[in-house]
C-alpha cells in the first residue's frame, strides 16, 4: 500500500512539472522579440525610432530598473502609457517571462 501511494505521488509529481509552463531562452526571446522590441528595443534601451517617438523609458532609468516585479508584471498584464495591456493574449507565465528577460537587461555593476 505504501509503495502504491509513493507510486501515485511520484507519478503525479512527474506529470506536473511536465505540464508546466517551462519557456527557453530563445522562446521567451522570440516572444520578447514579438512583442516587445520596437519599442523597448533589443536591450531595452528603447533607442528604437518607435521607443523614441513615444518617449518610451529604458531599462537603465532608476524609474524601471527600480521597479518591483510585481509591478512590471501588472503593466504588462494591464497596459501602462501607450503600451497595449497583454493580458487577453499571454498567459500569466508568459508575462512573468518577459519582465525576467526584460529585467535580465539591467546592468549590474
Amino acid at each position: 500500500m505504501k509503495t502504491t501511494i509513493l507510486s501515485f505521488l511520484a507519478c503525479t509529481i512527474t506529470a506536473s512539472l511536465i505540464s508546466a509552463p517551462v519557456f527557453s531562452q530563445s522562446s521567451v526571446k522570440s516572444l520578447y522579440d514579438a512583442k516587445c522590441l520596437v519599442c523597448h528595443g533589443a536591450t531595452g534601451l528603447a533607442n528604437s525610432g518607435v521607443g523614441k517617438l513615444m518617449k518610451v523609458k529604458p531599462i537603465s532609468d532608476p524609474s524601471v530598473y527600480n521597479m518591483p516585479e510585481g509591478e512590471m508584471i501588472r503593466e504588462v498584464r494591464d497596459g501602462a502609457g501607450k503600451m497595449e495591456p497583454y493580458k487577453g493574449s499571454l498567459s500569466e507565465a508568459q508575462i512573468k517571462a518577459l519582465v525576467d528577460y526584460f529585467k535580465a537587461f539591467i546592468k549590474k555593476d
